[in-house]
């Protein structure tokens, strides 16, 4: 049987497969996790979170409210117990675990929380699901950094070799071997289909991380300063930069496909096509033009290794799953910035993301 032709489309999620089922999100109140908390919530899915508390303020998780909607619970995944005792009570039919300390500079600063949280914390995730007979789609959200670096040309595929120069890689990497263990070892036979998700640099309204470039460009700008503009260390470094609605919306198919068809679970690449991989400084030109004004700057390279060239081969998600990009960079990038100054503006964030979620559900692939 051809998977393609029998399993929710894009545009059938919303029909028939999430409304009703029972969504455990670890990582629900970061950035991603709110974005794919809204869809569920959109979608009619019964949500549970498992997350720490919303971090700073301004926050995606509050300013979305999406409390009230689903079952949200604060807690570190690195506490085996509790995280256990919640997602036992809860019967979860679909897993995606999104938590992580998600910081590559985060990581060199504090490497033991890093592997602790991204490794260990996997661990408690998955070994809870154990004899779950609830359970039957899980998937696990790593990194386009999984991948042994070495600067090479082409893109990343996925049969290339997993390693990680800095904490923060070398934890996803660590969780990658994880979630295949526990696939083999214990949920082949359990009847749970698990896979694992590598998605590019994502970027979108609701952001306010440390050190993320259009984070960093929309606080810069707003302040209107000439004289504080962006700093810039790495402007030639490429990334496969993409909307975070592209990869939210792949975790959605990916979980739905391999419920109905279990030998489709594997571990996948989501990023953009390959000729929208771009620089750093691309990535910024746009922004900028989006935005209306903004200044940014060169400066010398300061803090730990990054790696300069990072693109991924996305042909086996095509193939396999049918998933396409839909937004082009510059698309993507110009409702970034058109999110953040609307905001500013006095708009809700909650009317803001769910425009772009209607939007991106009408426009077709390579639609602007």
């Amino acid at each position: 049987m051809n998977a393609l032709s029998t399993q929710p489309t894009l545009a059938e999620l919303s029909q028939d497969f999430w409304r009703g089922k029972r969504v455990l999100v670890t990582g629900h109140t970061g950035f991603k996790g709110a974005w794919l908390t809204l869809v569920l919530q959109q979608l009619g899915a019964l949500v549970t979170g498992v997350s720490l508390p919303p971090a700073g303020q301004p926050n995606l998780f509050t300013l979305l409210q999406l409390e009230p909607g689903m079952q949200s619970h604060y807690m570190d995944i690195r506490d085996a117990a509790l995280v256990a005792s919640v997602v036992r009570k809860a019967q979860p039919e679909v897993v995606l675990h999104l938590a992580a300390q998600p910081l590559v500079r985060a990581g060199y600063q504090a490497p033991v929380d890093t592997f602790s949280t991204n490794v260990m914390g996997t661990c408690h995730v998955l070994d809870c699901l154990r004899g779950l007979t609830s359970v039957r789609s899980v998937v696990v959200v790593t990194t386009d950094k999984v991948y042994l670096n070495n600067e090479h040309a082409y893109p990343y595929r996925e049969c290339d070799p997993l390693g990680g120069h800095d904490p923060y890689s070398a934890s996803k990497a660590a969780s990658e071997l994880v979630a295949a263990c526990y696939r083999d070892a214990y949920f082949k036979s359990q009847g749970v289909a698990l896979s694992t998700a590598r998605a590019g640099n994502v970027i979108g309204g609701g952001d306010w991380s440390a050190d993320r470039l259009i984070p960093d460009a929309v606080r810069a700008w707003q302040m209107n300063e000439p004289a504080a503009p962006l700093h810039i260390r790495r402007p030639h470094s490429i990334r496969p930069w993409q909307h975070v609605l592209e990869p939210i919306t792949a975790y959605l198919v990916l979980a739905a496909r391999q419920w109905w068809d279990p030998t489709l679970a594997a571990s996948y690449n989501m990023g953009p096509l390959t000729h929208d991989a771009a620089t750093v400084s691309d990535v910024i030109g746009l922004a900028r033009q989006a935005y209306g004004r903004g200044e940014w700057v060169c400066t010398q390279p300061d803090g730990p290794h990054e790696a300069g060239c990072l693109a991924l081969e996305i042909a086996l998600v095509k193939e396999r799953l049918g998933i396409v990009p839909r937004w082009s960079l510059t698309h993507a990038v110009t409702r970034t910035m058109q999110w953040y100054r609307a905001l500013h503006d006095g708009a809700l964030a909650r009317d803001l993301c769910l425009k772009d979620w209607a939007d991106f559900q009408r426009l077709g692939p390579g639609d602007s």
